[in-house]
């Protein structure tokens, strides 16, 4: 029998592409070995987990037969206590992007339509196609700008038009390292119709120390048709075991349960970021890493004459020119691995994570090897 699965599928799965994760970076590891493989294209945290996560790992695995905590309460409980509100406020993932999916599949449909930044996170493309509604790309800001690439907000909101169900947007962005301040984010909110669910993924918010910039968690209070989205994957060193959280309306949050998958987050995620939460001098030891790494490999990079976008994540956007795919080629070819831009369209530009100070000089080599 002869089934043709692609016409069963719905319409908007038919020409869904997956995500794309970059390199097969299992492949690499095998060639090179882990101790030789530098792997700065995936925006991880070279300086790890807490040693105190790792511990509670450690403790959870004689209890790895039984099923996690379905509702995550213990988790939710520190993540409500560190944010000052209440756990009804709160809704566990499968990482962010699990929960960023989730929206689109709640939130829209046949007929509406999905404001995105042009370049904006990938996954929120894919989540408006999964669901089936329109995608509505508005323009970026221009490469001229002080953020150059970054989200223009007032393009955002003339994009939103009468069958706009949800506006996703990164602060700071990925992949452009880019963000916008607080004023500009608050004013912004206050024009957005209620109809329309706000999305703000702030993935990088621990990295981001610019004097403009605040989360938009003080703003869930008066506007509860927005919605923040973090995760353990970055600053917390846990991408491995994939935990994210949502916190929004409690409203909002209970439609959100109604499709979460039973134990989405695992017994090993919950108790490892429960026990991240309370390890807050490692937590502060990484964000100082990395901000010192930013700003030395940023101007490490621009003296070699290359354009770097501002940055406040823990990765850089550069501008190559026309020698991005090769430079990007031979770097894997040296057990250097950064994350090429194309499919963002931005051909000319790779992204690289910050590694520690001695990675960041491996790969500085690397680079002054090929342009020599």
């Amino acid at each position: 029998m002869t089934i043709d699965f692609q016409t069963l599928a719905r319409p908007g799965v038919r020409s869904l592409r997956a995500y794309d994760p970059g390199h097969d970076l299992v492949a690499l590891r095998r060639r090179w070995g882990d101790t030789q493989l530098l792997e700065l294209g995936s925006n991880e945290n070279p300086y790890g987990p807490s040693a105190q996560a790792s511990q509670a790992i450690i403790h959870a695995l004689g209890d790895i037969h039984r099923y996690p905590d379905p509702l995550g309460d213990d988790l939710k409980c520190a993540l409500a206590a560190l944010h000052g509100i209440g756990s009804e406020h709160i809704v566990l993932g499968n990482g962010s992007h699990e929960l960023l999916m989730q929206f689109a599949q709640v939130f829209a449909g046949e007929g509406d339509e999905v404001v995105v930044s042009r370049f904006g996170f990938a996954v929120y493309a894919l989540a408006a196609q999964a669901a089936g509604a329109q995608l509505r790309l508005a323009p970026s800001r221009s490469t001229d700008d002080a953020m150059p690439r970054g989200h223009d907000l007032s393009t955002l909101l003339a994009a939103i038009g009468p069958r706009t169900k949800l506006v996703y947007l990164a602060n700071p962005n990925n992949p452009t390292g880019t963000w916008f301040g607080a004023t500009e984010f608050a004013e912004f909110l206050v024009q957005v119709p209620d109809r329309v669910l706000v999305v703000v993924d702030e993935a990088y918010a621990e990295f981001a120390d610019a004097s403009d910039y605040a989360s938009a968690l003080p703003l869930l209070a008066r506007h509860r048709n927005l919605v923040v989205t973090r995760t353990f994957s970055k600053a917390y060193a846990l991408a491995g075991l994939r935990v994210g959280f949502a916190l929004g309306d409690p409203d909002l949050i209970a439609v959100m349960e109604r499709v979460r998958e039973s134990f989405n987050v695992n017994a090993l995620g919950l108790v490892a970021a429960q026990a991240a939460l309370a390890d807050v001098d490692h937590l502060n030891a990484s964000l100082r890493g990395n901000s010192a790494q930013r700003t030395a490999l940023a101007e490490a990079l621009r003296t070699r004459g290359h354009r770097v976008s501002p940055s406040q994540t823990n990765f850089l956007l550069v501008e190559f020119g026309s020698e991005a795919e090769r430079l990007e080629t031979e770097l894997v070819a040296r057990g250097v691995v950064v994350r090429p831009m194309v499919g963002y369209g931005l051909g000319e530009c790779l992204r690289i994570t910050v590694g520690t100070a001695d990675e960041n000089a491996r790969l500085l080599e690397a680079l002054d090897a090929q342009s020599g």
